[in-house]
């Protein structure tokens, strides 16, 4: 049996290796470039009761383009490989209603490297410069969405398979059902009834 990576044309190239990290430089080059202006951090999931930074103000904030969605697999903090969990992304399409963080400037640079750490263990998330409403005015906002194309992208599953996951769903972070709870309580707290995730807590509750 021929073991040879470089005769095997599922192995990886150096080049695809090089192409993907060349990716993720541009992408986090993107996501540091700050300028002069405010700097604002678009929070959906666990952002919204544990961002891990402190921050100037935060304030509700509505974000067009994308929804909150239970669209990744997790297999470290609120499952395991064997008994994968589910996650928050930002999943194309809809809007989403969350908070939006202003950042010292004088952090901004280490919080965003803090967030690239926390948010790009898998690469699973891709960093994004949108545009959110916070109160009377748009914001430039920076943000991480579910990239389509992951392995750990869980975007098409059914509601059913969800809460199954949900429900079995235990890693470093504690269970998923609490991560969950903790969602919809903090967006109660900020005035938003999430439908979608209403059901799907039902669902998980019911069984």
């Amino acid at each position: 049996m021929n073991t040879n990576p470089r005769s095997n044309p599922c192995a990886p190239s150096s080049n695809d290796a090089t192409n993907e990290a060349t990716r993720l430089q541009a992408l986090r080059d993107r996501l540091h470039a700050i300028g002069d202006g405010e700097v604002w951090v678009f929070g959906y999931g666990s952002l919204l009761w544990d961002p891990g930074f402190e921050y100037e103000e935060r304030r509700p904030a509505l974000l067009h383009g994308y929804h909150r969605s239970f669209c990744v697999y997790s297999e470290y903090y609120r499952g395991t490989a064997e008994r994968p969990g589910l996650v928050l992304g930002l999943d194309r399409g809809g809007s989403c209603r969350g908070a939006a963080y202003r950042l010292h400037r004088e952090s901004a640079s280490a919080i965003l490297d803090y967030l690239w750490a926390r948010e790009m263990i898998y690469n699973v998330y891709e960093p994004r410069i949108v545009q959110v409403r916070v109160a009377d005015r748009q914001v430039q906002s920076r943000t991480f969405v579910a990239n389509r194309w992951h392995k750990q992208y869980a975007g098409r599953l059914s509601m059913t398979e969800k809460s199954r996951l949900i429900r079995q769903g235990v890693g470093v972070g504690g269970a998923n059902t609490a991560y969950l709870a903790n969602t919809l309580s903090h967006l109660a707290a900020l005035g938003v009834d999430d439908g979608a995730l209403q059901r799907l807590r039902a669902m998980v509750e019911c069984a």
